[in-house]
């Protein structure tokens, strides 16, 4: 049975009401369905003369339409194998077709702009978010109604998944809003709201929700003869565009040499949408979108684009929406959520589960920690009310669901536990049986540790099978992952309550397996120390860092050292020396961490200083005083030389972890690396990457820098095998 995708209701004024409901669906999105019915409709409301205008509209609570369906982008239907170039190029070409025809009525553009013809007069009245192709629907109507809701979210954020706005929408936004509010909005990704929008020119008036259908049809039987701006003599861009125009000119030099310093030549959608801004301004606009869909097509075509899209898009809600969870267990009911330990890591596990809507126990032993961590939350709070994000009273009714305690009593009727204790097997294993005594016997009890194996944990605890470890990575509240690791007798109840948790919070989770350190803390250690290597070797901390972020990386390792401190990266080395004994392995860094941390105090940014100085008040500089205690080379390796380093320091683990089953699919892999520590998201994730350069060529490379610096570059012999039998990643997943 096909899809039911809109209704078209006709009035008595001849007014057809298209309401946009995909049958099944929580949210409107352009599918295969929604396309043909759409194209449908448009050849009616072309041909039909009982037909006088059209007000289009959705019939979600959800919004109004979130854009193409990238599952169908990626699915195959635009392999380039797929027919003649031509043929692509029409499949591509399709939305923005659709939508021309809708906003000219079948009319050829020059009839418009002489006066010759009209358009029928088709009014959108926007009920909710619009994204992507829906906010291109939206700029293809004569006149635009939005509800007035500053929570409504209007904007393109194609270029987050590598692409452009395919509908129309890097043409229709310039000649609307301006070449510079265009940029804006399509090569950051970031939408606007209604008050926003309106001041743009991108909607015309905004209006209590229950009354933007009859304003919007009321305007539609007020004009029954229209053409949109650009299909009307004389047309200039508001702000001016064009080869000649001075502030155009000034504007598209100043925005490629700023989109270029952003996304350091690593995003070429950036570089497309600016080339369509461009492009398209100096030629007819029938013409400018035929180029639009020709940048779009070579995006879809690259692997970047469809690895972003597959690890951004398609994988990240498959997990978010319990890909991993076991089959035919009873979803969780999580109203009351027990937080022991109100620190740093507790405070934010409060804050995020409050705003999912649970009450919070927040446990800790002295009552003035446990108010201090509840404090945590009213800062966010207070933040959020003074900048408009959050309403004062939602504000109240989230910290009044967190409650601090010391009493373990407190914890009787809670739903799930959530241990954010000191990382000391003795400190967790006290608190567990003392926890456990006062519990439901069915409630899950979840560890939160970075570095201590949840088997390990649960032999302190009664009921092994409801034991799991839960992974938050800090800041709580801003950080999207999170690592689920079933223990060795951990049952598939606890995996369940452990995702069905996550999802309430709306973060991203990975399952991985029970061993030190999980998955991320097995790979950023083994990156940040190769920073710390170079350093020691005598290159400069500046071109490690600009190399770093020039790959695309948040932020550089040193950096990142300093926010999760040198002292600590120093305390987790001598408990894994102590753990390990005779079978600790050297990383190299032990004399530099005892020199920044025993001698000079410098532990990071929590001190104010590190591998970075931290002025009061100031903006963060490289530390000057680093060459005393560790001098530079005069002979500097190149850039690309330390790109290719600090790539592939994280990729050589990520691979070993793949090899070790320490996460069971490559897709977890590159969910983990982008969301746990901001891996480059432009490659998709580091499974992506060695997919799209070829395992040979990974393994290669490997070993040459094996060669060079050393045995920890060498690629896992899985790797190996894989290369010989001309495997690839994905495709064995």
């Amino acid at each position: 049975m096909s899809q039911k995708a809109m209704t078209v209701e006709v009035d008595s004024d001849g007014v057809a009401l298209v309401t946009i409901d995909l049958e099944g669906q929580s949210m409107n999105v352009w599918n295969e369905a929604l396309m043909t019915e759409f194209a449908a409709f448009i050849e009616r409301l072309c041909s039909d003369e009982s037909i006088k205008g059209a007000v289009i509209t959705s019939g979600k609570t959800s919004g109004f339409l979130a854009g193409a369906d990238l599952r169908m982008l990626g699915g195959g239907r635009f392999d380039s194998g797929a027919g003649s170039a031509k043929d692509l190029f029409d499949r591509l070409f399709n939305l923005n077709n659709m939508l021309r025809k809708l906003e000219t009525s079948g009319h050829p553009a020059k009839k418009l702009i002489k006066g010759e013809a009209h358009a029928k007069p088709v009014a959108a009245a926007v009920n909710g978010l619009a994204l992507g192709g829906g906010l291109e629907l939206v700029l293809a109507c004569h006149y635009r109604v939005c509800a007035d809701n500053p929570k409504i979210q209007l904007g393109v954020p194609e270029v987050k998944v590598g692409l452009l706005p395919g509908g129309g929408g890097t043409q229709r936004l310039p000649r609307l809003a301006g070449l510079q509010n265009a940029a804006m909005m399509a090569t950051q990704g970031n939408p606007v709201n209604p008050a926003t929008a309106k001041g743009y020119g991108i909607v015309q008036e905004i209006a209590p929700a229950d009354e933007i259908v009859a304003k919007a049809k009321a305007w539609v039987k007020a004009n029954p003869k229209v053409a949109q701006p650009w299909d009307k003599q004389g047309f200039k861009f508001p702000g001016g565009a064009g080869p000649t125009n001075p502030s155009a000119v000034q504007f598209h030099i100043a925005s490629n040499a700023m989109a270029q310093r952003e996304t350091q030549h690593n995003y070429p959608a950036v570089q497309y949408i600016l080339s369509c801004l461009y492009e398209g301004s100096v030629v007819p606009f029938d013409t400018a979108i035929r180029i639009e869909s020709k940048y779009f097509g070579k995006l879809l075509m690259s692997p970047q684009t469809r690895n972003m899209i597959r690890t951004l898009f398609i994988n990240k809600q498959a997990a978010e929406k319990g890909e991993q969870r076991p089959k035919g267990v009873e979803k969780s009911k999580i109203g009351k959520v027990g937080v022991l330990g109100a620190g740093m890591m507790g405070a934010g596990i409060a804050y995020v589960t409050a705003k999912g809507g649970a009450e919070v126990v927040l446990l800790d032993r002295d009552l003035k920690y446990a108010e201090k961590g509840k404090a945590y939350s009213q800062g966010i709070v207070e933040k959020g009310v003074s900048r408009g994000k959050v309403s004062k009273e939602k504000g109240e009714e989230l910290l009044a669901r967190i409650r601090p305690t010391t009493d373990y009593n407190d914890l009787k009727d809670v739903d799930l536990i959530i241990e954010a204790v000191f990382e000391d097997p003795d400190v967790k294993a006290d608190v567990i049986r003392k926890t456990e005594a006062v519990i439901g016997k069915d409630v899950v009890f979840a560890s939160n540790t970075s570095t201590l194996p949840i088997t390990g944990l649960a032999k302190n605890s009664s009921r092994p099978d409801q034991f799991i470890g839960i992974h938050f990575f800090s800041p709580v509240d801003k950080m999207p992952l999170v690592e689920i690791i079933p223990g060795g007798e951990s049952g598939d109840r606890a995996l369940a309550a452990a995702l069905d948790y996550v999802a309430m919070i709306k973060k991203t989770p990975i399952v991985v397996k029970d061993t030190r350190g999980f998955y991320t803390n097995r790979v950023v250690p083994p990156y940040l120390n190769e920073a710390m290597l170079m350093v020691k070797e005598g290159i400069s901390p500046a071109l490690i860092e600009n190399a770093s972020k020039a790959l695309g990386m948040p932020v550089g390792p040193l950096a990142l050292v300093d926010e999760t401190s040198l002292e600590l990266g120093k305390r987790v080395m001598e408990s894994t020396k102590k753990e390990l004994g005779a079978d600790y392995k050297p990383s190299g860094v032990e004399d530099l961490l005892n020199v920044m941390v025993d001698r000079l105090g410098r532990l990071g940014r929590k001190s104010g200083g590190g591998f970075y100085d931290y002025p009061e008040g100031g903006k963060k500089k490289l530390w000057a005083g680093i060459v005393d205690y560790f001098p530079q080379t005069k002979d500097q390796p190149s850039g690309e030389d330390v790109k290719e380093r600090i790539l592939y320091a994280q990729l050589i683990p990520a691979a070993q972890c793949f090899a070790d089953g320490i996460v069971h699919d490559p897709q977890s892999a590159d969910l983990g690396a982008i969301f746990g520590w901001g891996f480059a998201p432009w490659t998709g994730g580091p499974m992506s990457y060695i997919d799209t350069i070829g395992v040979d060529a990974f393994v290669r490379k490997a070993e040459s820098l094996a060669q060079k610096y050393g045995a920890r570059f060498n690629p896992p012999q899985k790797f190996r095998d894989m290369a010989a039998n001309k495997e690839t990643l994905y495709k064995a997943a």
